[in-house]
């Protein structure tokens, strides 16, 4: 029997279980089994279940056989790449290799005003123990936990790896906040090294020119372009960073006509600095509920991210401010009403639609000094120092 697992899962009660396709042999529960890595190291284990899958649901048998796509469950420390295997002269299948983590993440506790309103696990107790449950089966990711702190460093294989672990933990009832992501540099050589990453991207021909353009201002170098039937096909090797934000920025530029792939492929010397966000923020200086009124008099600063009503507190972020600085205004200002009146006085209140803020907009476009504020109902941008003295204080 020889079998190499190419995920992993976890049950409450049967623990980590390998997942794969059988490749020779046959095997049933409750029988010994060997370990075995690429480079000879072997160990023993004992299968306690074995599981084929119909559909979505997974079914326990007696017996799996060469072909069968099947999960075991019995070996605790079983890993993506090792192979199972009964007999000790068995080759080792090739491993299968897992990309190292490009980016990390500061994962906190939420200390904002709103701090427990909404969410269901708020300490860093919960937020510990759900991190330590993902490393059992989510073999990207990569956790640095100090023993006596509640700030937890994430180290996974790129936004979107991060995002939907940040998504996941919201929608059981987590709340958090996180930092912006950093790439993960590497000393190789003497020399300081960044992740690069092989980018393919499809758009009409009419649009070309301007992704170029922003590919390479992002540092990106491009190995081919092809153009056939009104479609461009570029492909580019772009630093990690260079592609932080990027997402958002291209549906906007090909009207949601283009599509982009990018996955991580070596390690190359660092390229220089990137030009990061022009737009500066709007940052609520007092806490209440949001003013039509006061939201009207601000959309001409720049795009908001709220609308009327929504409850707001000091420190939080409201909109973007296209001056490039970041602005503390007043927004739960309300329009004085007295008896007079003037002509022109009462125009009416047009307000233009704000931006969405999804999680992975959010996780883009926050800066060094700024975090996201997750909970189950919201997601909100908020300043590290929620007071404007403490901001001062702390610059640079």
């Amino acid at each position: 029997f020889r079998m190499q697992p190419a995920t992993l899962a976890y049950d409450n009660y049967l623990g980590r279980m390998a997942i794969g396709r059988v490749t020779e042999g046959k095997i049933g529960s409750n029988k010994q089994v060997l370990i075995k890595k690429e480079n000879g190291e072997m160990r023993s284990g004992k299968t306690s279940k074995v599981f084929t899958f119909q559909g979505l649901k997974r079914l326990e048998v007696e017996e799996v056989t060469s072909g069968d796509i099947v999960a075991i469950a019995g070996i605790p420390d079983i890993y993506v790449g090792e192979t199972i295997t009964t007999d000790e002269n068995a080759e080792p299948l090739p491993a299968i290799r897992v990309d190292p983590p490009t980016l990390a993440m500061y994962f906190m506790v939420n200390n904002s005003p709103f701090a427990g309103r909404e969410g269901k696990y708020v300490t860093s107790r919960h937020i510990r123990a759900r991190l330590e449950k993902e490393l059992e089966t989510n073999v990207g990711l990569k956790i640095e936990m100090p023993n006596d702190s509640d700030v937890f460093k994430v180290y996974g294989r790129g936004e979107m790896h991060l995002a939907v672990l940040i998504e996941s933990m919201r929608r059981e009832g987590f709340e958090l906040q996180v930092s912006q992501p950093e790439v993960i540099m590497q000393e190789i050589e003497g020399k300081k090294q960044e992740p690069i990453e092989s980018a393919v991207v499809n758009v009409p021909d009419e649009m070309s020119g301007a992704i170029i353009d922003a590919l390479n201002r992002r540092r990106g170098e491009m190995k081919n372009m092809n153009s056939e039937n009104g479609t461009t096909t570029l492909e580019y090797d772009v630093p990690t960073r260079g592609l932080l934000g990027f997402r958002s920025q291209f549906i906007v530029m090909t009207k949601g006509s283009g599509t982009l792939y990018h996955s991580f492929d070596h390690f190359a010397p660092y390229k220089g600095e990137i030009e990061k966000r022009t737009a500066g923020s709007l940052i609520s200086g007092e806490g209440g509920a949001a003013m039509a009124y006061s939201l009207w008099k601000l959309q001409e600063r720049g795009p908001l991210f709220i609308t009327p009503t929504v409850e707001v507190y000091e420190g939080m972020i409201i909109g973007e401010h296209t001056k490039g600085t970041d602005l503390v205004v007043n927004c739960t200002k309300n329009k004085q009403l007295t008896n007079m009146r003037a002509s022109g006085t009462d125009a009416a209140i047009t307000l233009i639609t704000p931006i969405e803020m999804t999680l992975e907009k959010a996780i883009e476009y926050i800066q060094n000094d700024e975090y996201v504020e997750v909970t189950p109902k919201n997601i909100r941008l908020r300043k590290k120092y929620l007071n404007e003295n403490e901001r001062k204080r702390n610059k640079g």
